[in-house]
């Protein structure tokens, strides 16, 4: 038990306290994930064929989707122009919410994330409300990316960790997710409020190179399989300290997803163990929390990144917005249910 609380208090602080492991996490993870499974007794020929085969469809996923959107780029500029022309801005933008969130579980979050700072590079508009777009659609995708095992890592983990078929997130969480997806649509519609303007968020422009689309493939696969190691290799501690956790604590516990990665906490949260009430719980306190700072969520990470948010003005919006989602979601989980 000493040895996986090392190993867990490691995974949570060092990534988001020393940059050479934030920039590698995935081999960092890697390393910690073989770490928990040796430690934790774990290891064996089954779960080292599980993490072989875990990440591949996710892997297939982000890699073929990563092509279409090199190839399509130009076109799909045209299109958001044309439609643009067509449609006011701010229904647009409450559109765009609305489709990348539903869209992100099949062509994955990261690159419902590409298509969201090409959007916005396409867009003349002003500052203040690309934030603010950018923000509700990254919400919104990763509402949506967690309804299957090739929208994001987190899906994958919880799937890998409860051996439940491809629907089951769909069917467990998808009546909360799919009306928050709208939500967010609306709330895009009326906060943000476009000024075509010149000095909007500024983006570099390049197409990604096979080369890059190819590394962050192979990236995805190894933060998958570091994961499903670690998440096997953390069951006697979860099975020891989480399981007896009321559900509504666990779902404000969460809310440190705000600034570490969702899916490594999934990984150390989750297990077969757990009522599909606490699953629930959990990962909703998970997914919707992770869009409230920059850290939480890795469409969060890109969008920011490429369009040069700072952490200071995604907080200033997503934290607010976060903290009233968080509430809605948990009066609809604890009240009405």
């Amino acid at each position: 038990m000493i040895g996986l609380m090392i190993i867990l208090i490691f995974v949570l602080l060092l990534p988001f306290s020393v940059k050479k492991i934030e920039h590698n996490l995935e081999i960092f993870l890697f390393i910690m994930g073989i770490a928990a499974a040796t430690i934790g007794g774990m290891m064996s020929v089954n779960l080292i064929k599980k993490a072989l085969i875990d990440p591949i469809n996710i892997t297939l996923a982000v890699f073929i989707a990563g092509l279409v959107c090199k190839w399509g780029k130009v076109q799909l500029e045209k299109t958001i122009l044309a439609i643009s022309r067509i449609v006011s801005p701010r229904i647009f933008c409450a559109l765009t919410v609305i489709i990348l969130g539903l869209a992100s579980s099949i062509i994955t979050a990261i690159i419902a994330a590409i298509v969201l700072v090409i959007i916005i590079n396409v867009l003349p508009l002003n500052r203040q409300s690309e934030i603010r777009f950018t923000i509700l659609a990254c919400f919104s995708i990763g509402l949506g990316a967690a309804l299957t095992p090739i929208g994001e890592p987190l899906a994958t983990i919880t799937l890998s960790k409860l051996n439940e078929d491809f629907f089951y997130l769909i069917k467990l969480i998808g009546p909360e997710v799919i009306p928050g997806i709208v939500i967010f649509g609306i709330l895009t519609f009326l906060l943000v409020k476009p000024l075509k303007s010149t000095s909007g968020l500024v983006s570099e422009q390049k197409t990604e190179s096979y080369q890059e689309i190819i590394i962050r493939s192979l990236k995805i696969y190894l933060f998958v399989m570091g994961l499903t190691f670690l998440g096997h290799g953390f069951e006697p501690l979860i099975n020891e300290y989480i399981l007896g956790l009321d559900p509504m604590l666990l779902y404000w516990i969460n809310m440190i997803s705000a600034i570490l990665d969702n899916a490594t906490l999934a990984a150390a949260e989750i297990s077969p163990s757990m009522s599909h009430e606490t699953i629930r719980a959990v990962l909703l306190g998970l997914i919707i929390s992770g869009g409230m700072l920059v850290p939480g969520n890795i469409p969060n990470i890109i969008a920011a990144g490429k369009l040069n948010i700072t952490s200071k003005e995604w907080a200033r919006f997503g934290v607010p917005v976060g903290l009233i989602a968080m509430s809605v979601y948990f009066i609809v989980l604890f009240v009405f249910y």
